[in-house]
């Protein structure tokens, strides 16, 4: 091995070890092996609806650097985001070698126009979300928000006395559940759901996701 080979190496473990010291989290995730292009799907879909992010294949949930068994897993993450996610995305895999075992990073890119969809067990078309360090389904009312936020909507409009109670309710309380601003205004969920699309995607309210809860919270509140 000639020492420019060396160096590469030497770079790659650096990087990689302090890459795996930061664990998992809201921009990465580790896979010990790809075995599924579908479920691989769920994580692109996931990255892609948030803030982007990578994989590192074949790094275990502990941290332990396994290697990659071969180029079939590359190929599955391909087919992974070109089959099964829609609209299909573009991912960047680049393998590092680090003491003669390959790892994989799988670099995605934050969608420009969400949701982007990915097939379930069932085969159903689903929207998946990074929090933290998993990938959620992403609620119902939150891929409604995704679709408005790509039309053309209006910066400003006039608000009805609900969505004023529900402001007033988030600025002294924080946050709310879709069920508790039916509750609180006294109004349909279709009501409650038009309310909160609006103001969401005009940027006034934003959802995060709380111990398994879809929240709606001010847009100026931190992640």
């Amino acid at each position: 091995m000639g020492e420019s080979q060396q160096l590469k190496e030497l770079r790659s473990r650096h990087y990689l070890q302090n890459l795996i010291e930061e664990g998992e989290h809201v921009h990465q995730d580790f896979k010990f092996q790809i075995s599924d292009a579908r479920k691989i799907a769920r994580s692109i879909s996931a990255f892609a609806n948030n803030e982007g992010g990578h994989l590192l294949v074949g790094v275990k949930d502990n941290g332990k650097i396994a290697g990659i068994s071969s180029e079939e897993e590359i190929y599955m993450v391909e087919q992974a985001a070109e089959m099964y996610c829609r609209p299909s995305q573009q991912v960047k895999c680049t393998v590092y070698r680090v003491e003669g075992k390959a790892v994989l990073k799988v670099d995605i890119q934050k969608s420009e126009t969400p949701p982007v969809m990915a097939q379930d067990d069932a085969k159903h078309w689903r929207a998946y979300y990074r929090v933290a360090d998993e990938n959620v389904l992403a609620s119902a009312l939150h891929v409604k928000i995704w679709r408005r936020s790509g039309c053309e909507t209006p910066t400003s409009f006039a608000m009805t006395e609900s969505e004023r109670t529900l402001i007033a309710y988030i600025d002294a309380n924080g946050s709310i559940t879709l069920h508790e601003y039916m509750k609180l205004a006294h109004i349909t969920k279709a009501t409650a759901e038009e309310s909160v699309v609006n103001l969401c995607a005009t940027g006034v309210l934003k959802l995060k996701y709380n111990n398994g809860q879809c929240l709606i919270t001010s847009s100026q509140c931190e992640p």
